[in-house]
């Protein structure tokens, strides 16, 4: 009964996560369909919004994920579905805005080039050369960042895993227990069962030989009756 309460429990948090993930994710669709019409500032401002959102939804699949472990095995395969479609759906919008970030032209407006020497081939612009630095710098921080979040989401995946592995272990130990108190306590009845059929074992066969000196004695005085009449 308790397992299945805590199975319930455990779905339901799943769910409620699972909700706010869902909000998370249209929110950031729809910063990322905005991201194109923008240049700049404007389009720099989006597109920290939507990292935000990005971060927030990381998190809530940290939070799902706990949750998932949590599920009992059984009840586990329609969750791990859910999960890895929101895991994809989640990768699919960072590799989308990854891809608006990496647009400079777009998002340094008209005063982006490709050419060190500037549109008119006069002096290169240095805020545009720093700004380029400090964006590879970023993407490449991002990057190590993604990376290190994925090995602390998989660090926190086996935690967890081994955390239910050891409840269940847990359980077991548990039930074993109460199998082999259960087993002794049934031995301490048998063991008391064969004692009293032993008791009356013994007492019918005190009874019955009682019974036979009682016969014996009764046909002894019949005889002694009868023989002294005829003597």
């Amino acid at each position: 009964m308790a397992s299945h309460l805590d199975t319930e429990a455990g779905t339901e948090r799943f769910a409620d996560y699972e909700a706010e993930l869902k909000l998370v994710q249209a929110d950031l669709a729809q910063k990322l369909d905005q991201i194109p019409e923008l240049s700049g500032e404007p389009r720099k401002a989006a597109i920290s919004a939507a990292e935000r959102a990005v971060e927030e939804a990381d998190e809530l699949l940290g939070q799902l994920r706990l949750e998932k472990a949590n599920i009992p095995s059984p009840h586990r395969a329609k969750t791990n579905a859910r999960f890895r479609n929101h895991e994809s759906d989640v990768d699919a919008a960072r590799r989308r805005l990854r891809a608006l970030s990496d647009d400079r032209a777009a998002l340094f407006g008209a005063r982006y080039t490709d050419d060190p020497a500037g549109p008119g081939g006069g002096p290169s612009d240095r805020n545009l050369a720093q700004r380029q630095q400090l964006l590879s710098g970023s993407d490449r921080l991002d990057r190590s960042t993604q990376r290190l979040k994925n090995s602390q989401a998989l660090a926190n995946e086996t935690e967890a895993i081994g955390a239910s592995t050891l409840a269940d272990l847990h359980r077991q130990r548990e039930t074993i227990q109460h199998t082999h108190e259960t087993l002794l306590q049934s031995e301490g009845y048998v063991d008391r069962s064969v004692k009293t059929l032993r008791g009356m074992a013994r007492r019918m066969a005190t009874n019955r030989v009682i019974t036979i000196a009682i016969i014996t004695i009764l046909v002894l005085l019949i005889v002694a009756v009868i023989f002294s009449k005829f003597r």
